[in-house]
């Protein structure tokens, strides 16, 4: 069997098999393929497609091509989150401490940015010191001692989607249904977690821009997860705003802060509340309004901000950030965007936001790249809001001032106002 067969195969539109699908990912895990034809491969798949066996297969290929995690020892539930990805989503900060201060235990294994949106990883690293590389022992035993872990993909769990995730991020094959599942379930899967929730984004700063797709890639998740013997439910949440009024690594390590303090914006608290619900449901903790009230509850006494510095602590980070975060990055050069006409927003788009973040060196456009933690966009402003001419919409970070003219002119095609005020959509558009 060779590479190139398995490539035109799939290029053809023809159904691969599962001893197929297992050369192909054994070889790029073992580095026996390389990048170009891996790319090839997930080029073709995103345009031709798998199946339901093929994406079932794929993810059991990628989730046995490294360990899995074993958490038989922690008593309970232990619970996992997942987000399809979106702008402004930090909501593992704060859903993390949360759920753990409940005493259910989470195990969160998360990625770096893709495309236009962030991602959990390089926001935990804005935190000084802030380690995400822990080996599964560490992983393990910071569930067991303090119920909470968030850490990166070590190079035994999923190392295939490892590279997989990396690829696609610089070939323009993201948004494809079967890739995202077989992603994120074999990840999740190799935590060896007991319960999942999954946050399948909409809307057009997420990679499914339709309801329908988002319910598409939910129904297979889930297919997957319970297939596998786990507790699994999928929340479709509203991605065509951002979420809360932070874009970037350090500024969104910031608002987290604010919302497990009681403050920050209330769409933001409205879906981290809701999803932490989930989990202390799936977890055993009683019905969906009852786990509610103990999400709000913890925050109100302040044991999911405890739960937060501990966190922190326990993986190598600065815990002073907590209660002070100008410890965080800061960049040195900060400029408005202002509005050049006076009326209701009626949107502003969440990808070239995103996009926007990232040309003021917030993401990467290239695996290579690294990334400016303190540059980014706070919205003075946003969907809903009355605007005045002049009046600020937003303050970009960076630490390059020539970047910040692209960024306003991708901001400037983000955005549209008109005389009338702007209906907006729920946060919540639906479960599975």
């Amino acid at each position: 069997m060779h590479a190139l067969d398995v490539i035109v195969k799939k290029r053809n539109g023809e159904k691969l098999t599962r001893k197929e699908i297992d050369f192909f990912v054994q070889g790029v895990t073992r580095d026996e393929i390389a990048d170009y034809q891996a790319a090839a491969f997930l080029m073709a798949v995103y345009f031709r497609g798998m199946d339901d066996d093929e994406t079932l297969w794929l993810t059991q290929s990628m989730l046995h091509s490294g360990d899995v995690v074993d958490l038989s020892c922690i008593p309970g539930i232990k619970t996992d989150k997942h987000s399809t990805g979106g702008v402004g989503d930090k909501t593992t900060l704060i859903i993390g401490p949360i759920v753990a201060a409940c005493g259910v235990p989470v195990a969160k294994m998360s990625g770096r940015g893709l495309g236009h949106t962030g991602g959990t990883i390089d926001k935990l690293e804005a935190i000084p010191g802030f380690r995400t590389n822990l080996t599964a022992q560490e992983f393990t035993e910071n569930v067991r001692d303090i119920g909470l872990a968030v850490a990166g993909q070590t190079g035994n769990l999923a190392p295939a989607d490892k590279k997989f995730y990396a690829l696609r991020d610089v070939t323009g094959t993201i948004e494809n249904v079967s890739l995202i599942a077989a992603s994120i379930m074999s990840k999740k899967l190799a935590c060896g977690t007991d319960a999942i929730v999954l946050d399948v984004k909409t809307g057009s700063g997420a990679f499914m821009k339709t309801v329908e797709q988002a319910k598409a890639l939910a129904g297979k998740m889930v297919e997957i997860g319970r297939g596998a013997g786990k507790r699994v439910t999928a929340l479709i949440t509203e991605m065509d705003r951002p979420l809360g009024l932070a874009i970037g690594n350090a500024l969104e390590v910031m608002e987290a802060i604010k919302v497990l303090k009681g403050q920050g914006p209330e769409d933001l608290k409205e879906v981290s509340i809701e999803l932490a619900a989930n989990m202390l449901m799936l977890g055993g903790k009683g019905d969906l309004e009852h786990c509610r009230k103990l999400a709000l509850q913890a925050v109100s006494n302040g044991s999911a901000f405890n739960k937060f510095t501990q966190m922190i602590l326990r993986q190598g980070g600065d815990p002073a950030v907590a209660e002070d975060p100008s410890r965080l990055p800061w960049a040195p050069v900060q400029a408005e965007w202002r509005a050049e006409k006076a009326g209701y927003i009626q949107s502003m788009q969440a990808e070239k936001l995103g996009a926007a973040s990232l040309a003021l060196g917030a993401g990467r456009k290239t695996k290579s790249d690294s990334i400016d933690p303190a540059a980014g966009i706070v919205l003075v402003k946003t969907t809903g809001d009355r605007v005045e001419a002049g009046e600020p919409l937003a303050v970009l970070h960076t630490s390059d001032k020539t970047r910040v003219d692209a960024a306003i002119e991708i901001l400037r095609d983000s955005l549209l106002v008109s005389d009338e005020p702007a209906e907006q959509r729920p946060l919540i558009l639906g479960f599975v």
